[in-house]
């Protein structure tokens, strides 16, 4: 157990340095840099050679591409994020006062996702070809066919601009708490539920019908067992150990979805900056932003792969047969 841990962990860190060199690489062929950009804001129009190479001097951007790349990486290993290029503010200082806004949104969707997937999964597939079946199985289908933003502005049409229930921007305060005010919260976790759910909750369906049409579930039901101790003890296991992988990349994608629905609702998150920061060439603000939210997926990854080895009996035994 602990050397297939050590193994995913050792790929996880292959996968988080390749994500690095591969942001930086990125970064290095872009036509401009952040002198540029900065330059261009005070009106310089083209700016001449002798003042755009004392700025990017002064902003550190005049050293060989590996020396910086070096420093970045040494300071990141120390917990030293690096300055801004464009605000000169510390970059963990900026993402970090972000990043709990997305958080808490993140985390409020994640506590709804996991339980709403596998209760429509489990009693849609519990009895297939039912009504409650089809009407799940429809609904998931059409709801995970719209796209989120299209989700998203459909709610905002109905619920804010015609029945003005809710918000329609989730606008938090600079120096307040988005819990001050968790009616803005609605309307995002709704659109994000939209489109993350569906897919396992598929999966779980799918899974849990081919446990009930098994051989065992029929003598266990001959047995006399039934009821909540069968589906407790012998189709949920089963079906939900199939749907871990499908719900950690549903977890996974909300840093896809929370980017679409900070910038439709104007919600104060990371992504926000993160664009600004692209477009401003702030290499040490997009560097850092990209690194942890990698270092993220590959977290919750491993954390799937290990739920697995302890729900699914079948893959402890993989494992302990060298298989894995």
């Amino acid at each position: 157990m602990l050397r297939y841990i050590l193994g995913r962990a050792g790929a996880g860190a292959g996968v988080l340095a390749a994500v690095t060199v591969l942001v930086f690489l990125l970064f290095e062929l872009l036509d401009s840099d952040a002198a540029v950009v900065v330059l261009s804001r005070r009106g310089a129009g083209d700016p001449p050679p002798e003042q755009l190479a004392a700025l990017r001097a002064e902003m550190g951007l005049d050293r060989p591409a590996p020396v910086r790349f070096a420093e970045w990486v040494a300071g990141f290993l120390r917990g030293d994020l690096g300055d801004s290029l464009i605000s000169g503010r510390p970059v963990a200082e900026v993402l970090f006062d972000r990043l709990a806004n997305s958080a808490a949104l993140g985390l409020l969707t994640i506590v709804l996702l996991i339980p709403l997937a596998l209760g429509l999964g489990l009693l849609a597939g519990a009895r297939p070809g039912s009504r409650t079946d089809r009407v799940v199985s429809a609904g998931a289908l059409a709801v995970e066919s719209v796209p989120p933003f299209i989700t998203g502005v459909l709610l905002v049409a109905i619920t804010a601009l015609s029945l003005r229930l809710l918000p329609a921007v989730s606008l938090v305060p600079t120096g307040t708490s988005v819990w001050d005010r968790p009616a803005v919260l609605v309307l995002p976790v709704i659109c994000l539920l939209a489109g993350l759910s569906p897919h396992p909750a598929r999966i779980v369906r799918a899974q849990t019908a081919e446990v009930m049409a098994t051989e065992y579930i029929r003598t266990a039901r001959l047995n006399g067992v039934g009821g909540f101790r069968l589906a407790w003890r012998h189709i949920a296991p089963n079906a939900v150990s199939a749907s871990i992988h499908p719900l950690a990349g549903s977890v996974v994608g909300l840093i896809g979805g929370i980017a679409v629905v900070e910038t439709l609702f104007s919600y104060p998150g990371v992504s926000k900056e993160l664009l600004i920061a692209i477009a401003a060439r702030d290499y040490p603000f997009v560097q850092s932003a990209a690194v942890l939210l990698a270092a993220f997926g590959i977290a919750v990854y491993l954390l799937a792969d290990l739920l697995a080895l302890l729900i699914s009996p079948r893959a402890r035994t993989l494992l302990g047969a060298g298989r894995w």
